[in-house]
């Protein structure tokens, strides 16, 4: 069997798949930020601060629905679990659409939440069944394309969109795709190579050959608990919390960010501003992710990066909003730095512990990142209610990052792992 050709078929086959499911996802979570930028709170009678709550409370039902989706997905099925979430998502998305009052939004936002909870640990799972070490932060990164890109054609479309309609046609159709997508997942994915018909027996059995020989090097471990207690995967729930403050601080308000800021700017100029840093994200992080695998060192393409969009925050706060377009740039700089090393982190834990926790600790990871995520979402929006503009909120997501930064350089390499006592004689 040809090894090359195998990792051929399987890019060119997977990945497509992966890349639209996630993005489908982010879709249905995003928009929500170009609604609050063209008039869902006067509809609705929202203040600011509530505004903010309801743009974290998918981060709330995020939270507490990643470790039992992942426990589902690395037990039975990806593609059963996600054929359900992604019925389930698209339909409260486009219902968004039809809400007329503060508690039925604030009830959709968390449901939806906790439909997509599984969504990101499951992938990685599917991932890693499919993708060996060298492959893994490559193949990461196009499953986490469908973050940036989503934004970058999203921003541009919801800005037609609600600029032609209006907010709520913009939630009912934007939904509608991940509805059908469902359907095409089910028919397209099986869970293992062993199943796959598209691959040859030889195929199948070199690729779980080598997926088998890389769990041989690393330390047993019984269970989720020893895995959780673990120094590492503390450290890194701990970075991903602050990290996600960054990132979602962000993305929730960009748009409205840039509306404040820029003088007689309409929904169509803010979509497409609002593109620009998720552009130079998608080229940052497929150069981040190749290099990480061709170093095989995934730290290196971490923590650099994140300080740079810690000091481009500090640096858009210290021009102040009188300088727009200075502003703007360092902001480019921020989105395209905070989403560079996604690829290469996500292929930290695998490389850490064995399958047979690794999902688990994955969505520990998430969840804490749901946290961060709520935590940046409300509290950016909160103080740009309060203050009356973006400069607080530079320099929280700034300081997020700066703690993300030292918390990824204690992390110790994979080969160092220290794990619960019990786990060494596993």
């Amino acid at each position: 069997m040809n090894s090359s050709t195998n990792a051929v078929k399987r890019w060119w086959y997977i990945m497509p798949i992966v890349f639209i499911t996630y993005s489908l996802a982010y879709l249905d979570r995003a928009n929500f930020s170009f609604a609050s930028a063209a008039g869902i709170t006067e509809d609705l009678g929202i203040t600011k601060g509530v505004s903010s709550l309801l743009g974290a409370l998918f981060f709330l039902g995020y939270f507490f629905f990643q470790i039992p989706g992942a426990i589902y997905a690395e037990r039975r099925s990806v593609r059963k679990l996600i054929f359900v979430c992604l019925i389930l998502w698209g339909a409260c998305a486009s219902l968004t659409g039809m809400v007329n009052n503060i508690p039925a939004l604030a009830a959709i936002r968390f449901i939806l939440g906790v439909v997509e909870a599984a969504v990101m640990p499951a992938m990685l799972i599917y991932i890693s069944n499919w993708f060996t070490k060298s492959e893994r932060s490559r193949a990461n990164t196009f499953l986490i394309l469908g973050n940036p890109v989503t934004v970058l054609w999203m921003s541009v479309v919801s800005g037609y969109l609600i600029q032609s309609f209006g907010w709520r046609e913009m939630f009912i159709i934007e939904g509608v795709p991940a509805v059908i997508w469902a359907f095409c997942w089910w028919v397209l994915v099986k869970d293992k190579p062993a199943q796959a018909k598209w691959l040859s027996e030889d195929e199948k059995a070199a690729l779980q050959a080598q997926l088998d020989k890389e769990q041989q090097g690393l330390k047993a471990v019984r269970n989720y608990g020893e895995a959780f207690r673990s120094r590492n995967v503390i450290l890194l729930c701990a970075q991903y919390f602050t990290w996600s403050i960054g990132v979602y601080g962000f993305v929730l308000w960009l748009p409205s960010i840039i509306r404040s800021g820029g003088d007689n700017l309409g929904m169509v100029e803010v979509g497409w501003l609002s593109s620009v840093p998720y552009l130079a994200a998608t080229i940052a992080m497929i150069i981040a992710s190749w290099a990480s695998d061709k170093l095989q060192n995934r730290k290196l393409f971490v923590w650099p990066l994140l300080l740079i969009a810690a000091f481009a925050f500090i640096g858009s706060w210290a021009v102040g909003a009188n300088h727009f377009w200075v502003s703007y740039t360092l902001l480019v700089i921020a989105g395209a730095a905070m989403y560079a090393p996604y690829g290469p982190f996500f292929a930290i834990i695998p490389e850490m512990l064995p399958r047979n926790v690794a999902g688990g600790a994955m969505a520990l990871i998430n969840s804490m990142g749901a946290l961060g995520s709520f935590c940046g979402s409300w509290f950016v929006g909160y103080l740009n209610g309060a203050t009356g503009s973006p400069s607080a909120s530079y320099i929280f997501m700034g300081v997020a990052l700066f703690a993300s930064v030292w918390l990824t350089l204690i992390v110790k390499p994979a080969n160092n792992q220290q794990l619960p006592v019990g786990a060494r004689h596993a």
